[in-house]
């Protein structure tokens, strides 16, 4: 008996169970429990089996069965349909008077499909089953059910080509997405550097490197060159120095003796 919701694949005859390929399984007793030889009892040498396979019990990625049908031998074979094969073939021990034919279709286009055979005596009466027809002594039975799919494997989202551009171009601009504080730091260490450079020694000004603004009325001389400072510069020799600036500290020596000015 096949899985309650697990769309059969097969259905077809075996001359014993033994007989059957791997995937398929006999249905050897009715739901009344007995024996469900087919054709035995009635002139033929051996008797048979129906038999069904649910393609290994995992949701079905081929045909299934989406009917069953058991017709005389005088009726023409329903479009659509396939006669159920027999295992192994041919088959001498079944009764030609009947014959059961199977309806396949792609799971993908199927809305019910089979799911349950069984067999019964002619007088039961299986609720939920569709009786398809009759054979021997023994009545068939069927039951259909929704289809279960399988789910569609996971497809990976898509990559934005603008995203990946702009990852690229956060990338190749990494030192213009800097903080303004950083760009200043990443700036003076640039001139810092040239400062020192041997190479740009000639383009040194004598102000470069001071850590002081100079006054403005010398800026303009600057421009000109340093000689252009120095040229108003006045220079004086050590014996004007000390004749400007001598000083005879009275007012100290006074101060410390307390003594009136006139006594020094």
């Amino acid at each position: 008996m096949a899985a309650a919701e697990t769309p059969l694949t097969g259905v077809a005859w075996a001359a014993a169970p033994e007989a059957l390929p791997a995937g398929w399984t006999a249905i050897t007793v009715t739901v009344e429990g007995a024996a469900a030889n087919l054709g035995k009892g009635f002139g033929h040498k051996s008797g048979g089996y129906l038999c069904v396979s649910t393609g290994g019990g995992q949701a079905a990625a081929g045909p299934v069965v989406t009917d069953v049908v058991v017709l005389s031998d005088r009726s023409p074979q329903p479009p659509g349909y396939t006669r159920a094969p027999e295992f192994p073939e041919p088959r001498t021990g079944i009764s030609r008077k009947k014959r059961l034919y199977v309806k396949l279709s792609p799971v993908d286009a199927a809305e019910t499909a089979v799911v349950d055979v069984q067999l019964s005596a002619k007088s039961k009466a299986l609720p939920q089953y569709m009786k398809i027809g009759e054979m021997g002594n023994f009545a068939i039975w069927c039951k259909k059910g929704p289809v279960l799919k399988r789910s569609p494997p996971p497809v990976p989202k898509p990559r934005s080509i603008s995203a990946g551009l702009r990852h690229l171009s956060l990338q190749a601009s990494d030192s213009d997405q800097k903080s303004p504080p950083a760009r200043c730091s990443i700036k003076r260490a640039a001139q810092h550097e040239a400062l020192y450079d041997a190479s740009n020694v000639y383009g040194l000004s004598a102000m470069d490197g001071v850590p002081f603004t100079l006054h403005p009325k010398f800026e303009s001389k600057l421009s000109s060159g340093s000689n252009a400072i120095l040229a108003d510069l006045n220079v004086k020799s050590l014996a004007d120095i000390e004749r400007e600036y001598n000083y005879a500290f009275v007012v100290e020596r006074t101060a410390a003796a307390r003594l009136p000015p006139g006594v020094c």
